[in-house]
């Protein structure tokens, strides 16, 4: 009796959300087709005719759908999310290790890092990386060659033996001034954030645990990285995971700087087919399945 009567509780609750649901996609199909604005997602079929100036897959704008061009939208999205997770987890949790250091500088120069990366908008820190990246010197003679990996100019960085062509390097593996600009923002943010949770977590555990270490004739790093690191991945795990799901969202920022993720191809697909609904429902689609994915990956490193 009372299974039935939870099924019938979770029953009514999920009619109560999918009926005011139904009803405004209901209306607004009806208002849509009164004033004779197209709706539903037929236009992903269409011809994009876009220019994207960053594509990880082919990409040919008189012959490639719209489907196609969201598509690198999410691949351009994933590319630098994957990377900036990588990094700022790695700068991050030096500068958490840093802030607790006996030595006294160290550990203020990493204070001073966490607070003045965390009291600037990122909107802001991402339009500086840009313009600096731009006042780099041109391809050519001018270029900062970065020994035998590559050469770093205003066009981007060029990896893996770039040559130069009659305007720009054309061999070696491309990364663009946008993208770097994204990048640096996004990783020297997020990794404040990830330095203090990992400055919490190495707090939560027990002082008798590297007291015990070290009675043990453990050194102060081998004490942090067998004992105390270990135990504190419960306390850091959680908040991290917000962390990595804030620095996918911060990406669609990138729409300032012209990187194209999800966002910014969306938006010019939605001013180009009016269909500004289904884009932004694609948006959010796409966001809430890399969220969900970064999730449950997280929750599979905590389990």
């Amino acid at each position: 009796m009372r299974r039935l009567r939870d099924l019938l509780v979770q029953a009514a609750v999920l009619a109560a959300v999918a009926l005011p649901l139904a009803w405004f996609a209901a209306n607004a199909g009806r208002n849509l087709a009164a004033r004779h604005i197209a709706s539903g997602f037929g236009f992903l079929h269409d011809i994009a005719g876009m220019p994207i100036g960053e594509t990880p897959i082919a990409w040919h704008p008189a012959a490639d759908t719209y489907a196609r061009a969201l598509l690198i939208g999410v691949l351009n999205t994933l590319r630098v999310a994957a990377v900036g997770i990588v990094l700022a987890t790695g700068l991050g949790t030096a500068i958490g290790i840093a802030r607790l250091a006996r030595n006294w500088l160290l550990s203020r120069l990493a204070a001073v890092y966490v607070e003045v990366l965390r009291d600037v908008p990122l909107l802001l820190q991402l339009l500086a990386w840009y313009a600096v990246l731009l006042h780099l010197p041109p391809p050519g003679a001018g270029a900062w060659h970065l020994g035998p990996f590559g050469v770093l100019c205003n066009r981007g960085l060029f990896l893996i033996h770039p040559a130069m062509g009659r305007f720009n390097y054309t061999a070696g593996v491309a990364v663009s001034t946008e993208f770097l600009a994204l990048l640096a923002g996004l990783v020297f943010y997020t990794a404040a954030y990830v330095a203090e949770t990992v400055r919490g977590g190495i707090l939560a555990v027990p002082r008798g645990q590297s007291e015990a270490a070290a009675a043990l004739g453990l050194t102060r790093a081998q004490t942090l990285r067998h004992v105390v690191l270990p135990q504190a991945l419960r306390v850091i795990i959680p908040p991290l995971t917000g962390e990595y799901l804030s620095l996918v969202k911060n990406s669609s920022l990138a729409v300032a700087i012209g990187y194209p993720e999800i966002v910014s191809i969306a938006d010019t697909t939605l001013n180009q087919t009016g269909q500004a609904i289904e884009g932004v429902a694609l948006i959010m689609a796409a966001y809430l399945t890399i969220s969900l994915l970064i999730s449950l990956a997280m929750a599979g490193v905590d389990a």
